[in-house]
Order: C-alpha cells, then structure tokens, then sequence
C-alpha cells in the first residue's frame, strides 16, 4: 500500500508563492495541504540550505554559485521580492528552520538533494545526516526508525548523492529522480534501495507505470499542473504528483477523482 501522500505542493507552494520559502509553506497551510517538496543544497561552509537553483539570480539577487556564500550570508538574502511586493523580505531558510516549520505543522517532506555541481557526494551526507539529528531532536533517537510513513522522502537526479544519502542513514527512504524511465532503471533502484520513482510526465507511458508497479516500487509524476491530466495518470496507476497548482487540486482531489 502507498504511504505517502497523493498530492504533493511542488517547492513549497508552486506559483502561488515564492518557491522554497517559509511563506510557501504557509501557503501549502492555507490550502488545507500537508506534504510539500523542495530543494536542498549546501552553502560554501557546507551548511543545508533550501535553494533550486545553484547559481544566484533568478529567486535571489546576486552572482555566483550558492557555494560561494556562508549559510549566513545566503540566510541574510531576499527570496521573496522576486515573487511580489508583499513578499519582500522573506529570507533564504536554512534546511533546518524548513524543517521544524514542516515538523511542527505536520507537513510530510519530499526533499530533493540538489547538490551544487562537484558537490554531489558531500550534499547527499550531509542533507541526511542533519535529517536524522533533526528526527531524533523532534521524536528521540531510534524512535522514528519505523515509521515510514512519517518519514521524509529523499529524491534526487544524482545518483551519487542518492547513495551518500544511503551510505550515512539507510533509515530514511529514497526515490530516484528521472526525465524519463531508462532500460536499467530496476538496476539503478535496487542499487539504491529506492522504494519510488519520480519521473516527468511527458516522457511516461502507460505500460512503464504498470512495470514499475509490478515490481514492487511506487512512481510520482512531477509537475502536474492540469486535472484532466492528473485523472489520467492515476487511471494509470500513477502513485502520486507534484503539482504548482494546489488551488486548482484542492487536499481531496485524489479521493475524488
């Protein structure tokens, strides 16, 4: 049986608020939602932060790579100008602010290791370990080991990362992240020990959802944003979406649909 949400507020809210920030998260509240994804990377002093995109300029003003700044200096930033005038001032969270945010409003994490090029293998450990300290801070240690349902889902596209993430904390399960489904992918997840696979729609056709289904893993589809489209995938067997659009699904879309 799935244990994870059907409907899931792709970087913290979409386009509805600014992405991968506490005032999205806000957002995914006001929807009635509780499970979000979003991106985490590293700063220059190797502290989890939660950002897309691994150069500044598109959400945060600045030049240069995410690593060439401490946690301080990034955390300091505006990433809610951008968005709308009403955001201005919404900071850079650190990783672990995003998830005692998450924690304690009951909001289920898909985290996306978004490791800054050449920065793969550290992000993968790092991101988990600070998750299980955060887990066993929140719930107390070992507590939470059997529970997966409550845990967090890590997701990548690197693999490597994915399997650093394996390496320093087994516990927490994993998804591999995939354009498209290759020939190797049963490979490629019993390697990993992925329980799931997040794939983009639009390369995705109905007889690989039934193959990843009868050999035992789940499959999310990101970034739907279209309900016709979402009814279809799940008449696929599709497990579960991302979507932008959490105003359009509503928290009961799945069960209604």
């Amino acid at each position: 049986m799935w244990p994870y949400p059907r409907l899931v507020a792709h970087r913290g809210c979409g386009t509805l608020a600014p992405e991968n920030t506490i005032a999205a998260l806000r957002c995914v509240l006001e929807h009635g939602f509780r499970a979000a994804e979003f991106d985490v990377m590293l700063s220059g002093d190797g502290i989890p932060v939660v950002l897309h995109d691994p150069e500044l300029g598109r959400t945060v003003k600045g030049k240069g790579r995410t690593s060439d700044y401490s946690a301080r200096q990034l955390t300091a930033m505006d990433a809610g100008s951008w968005f709308g005038k009403e955001f201005s001032g919404e900071r850079v969270p650190d990783y672990e602010q995003f998830f005692r945010f998450c924690a304690e409003h009951a909001i289920w994490m898909n985290v996306e290791i978004k490791p800054v090029p050449g920065f793969e293998e550290q992000t993968g450990r790092v991101v988990a370990q600070c998750t299980k300290h955060f887990l066993d801070e929140l719930r107390g240690p070992g507590i939470w080991h059997g529970d997966v349902a409550a845990l967090p889902l890590f997701s990548s596209f690197s693999v490597e990362a994915l399997m650093a993430a394996k390496l320093a904390v087994p516990e927490i399960p994993r998804a591999l992240l995939l354009r498209a489904i290759p020939e190797n992918w049963q490979e490629m997840l019993r390697q990993l020990d992925a329980v799931a696979i997040d794939v983009s729609y639009r390369q995705l056709r109905p007889e690989q959802v039934q193959a990843v289904k009868l050999a035992g893993y789940g499959l999310f589809c990101y970034t739907v944003n279209d309900i016709a489209l979402a009814k279809k995938l799940k008449t696929w067997g599709v497990d579960a979406i991302y979507t932008d659009r959490i105003d359009l699904f509503g928290p009961d879309f799945w069960e209604l649909a």
